[in-house]
């Protein structure tokens, strides 16, 4: 992959096989953001599974302390009573088929889409444009429940999702680069508790392997994050 110069600039100006303190590799992160933008802070931690067999899998969701820095749409599948307490918890679109429709129809304006269990058999029909672009509601992340005033708060309190790729790696977004860097940790140890707490049982030898932290436009910084994982 050919980066720009700026990237390139960035690179030369710490270690690449370094492992960084966290505090140091917030820092750095910090300082080389080469985009003109506010970038986000991105984690990608290697795991010690194989994601082929279904025992390895590992997804959830963890409330980040200090949130993403980014507001985030939300979609509720709902119906009765329940409309209303989505509409009252914040959420910034509620209902049922009609949204079923629109989205067949090619409209996706929402980060999150949560539905309470009994919406689920007309969720299904767009499983398979959901389910690609990580927009599925599932039990596992939260997302399909009754309590839809707790599920919408803490999306917008800054509740992110997980999901290990084909390669055994998360990705997760942990903050923008104009957060403190004590509040970028936090987000980053509350991530790894959370992935700790969602180890399969089926899982064997480390768990977790590798921990890289990055701006959206800028290099990779090897992260020493014992003390968080043993």
């Amino acid at each position: 992959m050919k980066h720009g110069k700026k990237y390139e600039e960035a690179k030369k100006q710490y270690d690449r096989e370094q492992l960084y303190e966290v505090e140091e590799a917030f820092e750095l992160v910090k300082r080389l953001a080469p985009a003109k933008f506010e970038e986000t802070v991105e984690a990608a931690v290697r795991l010690g599974v194989d994601p082929r067999h279904a025992d390895q899998q590992v997804r959830g969701a963890v409330v980040l302390p200090h949130g993403t820095g980014k507001t985030r749409t939300v979609l509720v599948f709902a119906k009765g009573e329940k409309v209303k307490e989505a509409e009252d918890a914040g959420a910034d679109y509620v209902g049922g088929e009609e949204y079923v429709a629109k989205i067949q129809g090619g409209w996706m304006e929402f980060d999150v889409a949560i539905a309470t269990p009994d919406m689920m058999s007309a969720v299904g029909k767009i499983g398979r444009i959901l389910g690609p672009r990580g927009l599925m509601p599932n039990p596992k992340t939260g997302t399909v429940t009754f309590d839809i005033a707790r599920a919408v708060s803490e999306v917008k309190a800054g509740k992110i999702q997980y999901r290990v790729d084909k390669a055994g790696n998360i990705h997760a977004p942990i903050g923008k680069v104009s957060f403190e860097v004590n509040k970028l940790e936090e987000n980053l140890k509350a991530l790894l508790e959370a992935l700790i707490r969602a180890k399969p049982a089926a899982a064997k030898g480390t768990y977790i392997r590798g921990i890289v932290v990055s701006s959206t436009m800028g290099p990779g910084i090897r992260v020493n994050a014992r003390r968080y994982i043993g």
